[in-house]
């Protein structure tokens, strides 16, 4: 039995509400059950520098956790002075899989920051900034193509994430921060929306699994992400 008294195969209810920054060219608050997370992109006219003259755009993201998202406070990174560890491997792997789902030529010589702020965490905090990054990056996307500065779509697909993991010996589907700490084995699986992979980071948190295990695992997450996809759909 999981603790939250879902099936093994069952999501936490997902909704996403578009529209809820003024000042961003695209955002959305996504709500993965008790996970929150306010995802904004922003346009800039110009790529990184390492970009320049290539023809080429960008996307990137910034990932943060405010100080009362968890059960106890969290000092801010700014007054440390420094990103911990987890915040930067979070925000590339955000980048990574956003950039999946671009052409980068039809996208021009520009750049879209989508940043990614978790306002309550329950476990699940970077797939659910990779589902509502996508949309907030969707949305900025449809304001290039309303102004005509740029010719065609550089959205060549939806990018979505789930969590899936061992609870308790059982597969199971999207894991809370109850299931996500106790698991034998988690995992994060990141696809398109056709299905096609794009990464999948998965460990023995504290027994090891098999190939079959490993399968298992990958078919739910592909249930899942088709959930998120059709969600993300309903958004925008």
């Amino acid at each position: 039995m999981r603790p939250s008294g879902r099936k093994l195969d069952e999501m936490r209810v997902i909704s996403i509400e578009t529209g809820v920054t003024k000042h961003a060219e695209g955002s959305c608050l996504i709500r993965c059950g008790d996970t929150h997370v306010l995802c904004t992109a922003t346009i800039e006219d110009k790529a990184p520098s390492f970009l320049k003259g290539t023809g080429l755009g960008w996307v990137t993201a910034e990932y943060g956790m405010l100080p009362r998202a968890t059960n106890t406070r969290n000092r801010r990174e700014a007054a440390a002075g420094k990103q911990s560890g987890r915040t930067q491997e979070i925000q590339r792997l955000i980048g990574r899989a956003l950039r999946a789902g671009i052409d980068r030529v039809a996208l021009g010589e520009r750049q879209i920051v989508v940043d990614c702020d978790v306002i309550q965490a329950d476990g699940g905090t970077r797939c659910a900034s990779i589902t509502g990054g996508w949309v907030a990056l969707r949305l900025a996307v449809n304001k290039l193509l309303k102004t005509g500065a740029i010719s065609s779509d550089p959205i060549v697909d939806h990018v979505a994430a789930v969590s899936c993991g061992i609870y308790a010996g059982q597969p199971v589907l999207d894991l809370d921060y109850a299931e996500d700490s106790e698991a034998g084995t988690d995992g994060n699986f990141i696809l398109t929306g056709r299905g096609r992979l794009i990464e999948v980071q998965m460990s023995a948190e504290g027994a090891t699994f098999s190939r079959e295990e490993m399968g298992t695992l990958l078919d739910l997450s592909e249930a899942g992400v088709a959930r998120l996809v059709e969600a993300q759909k309903a958004a925008i």
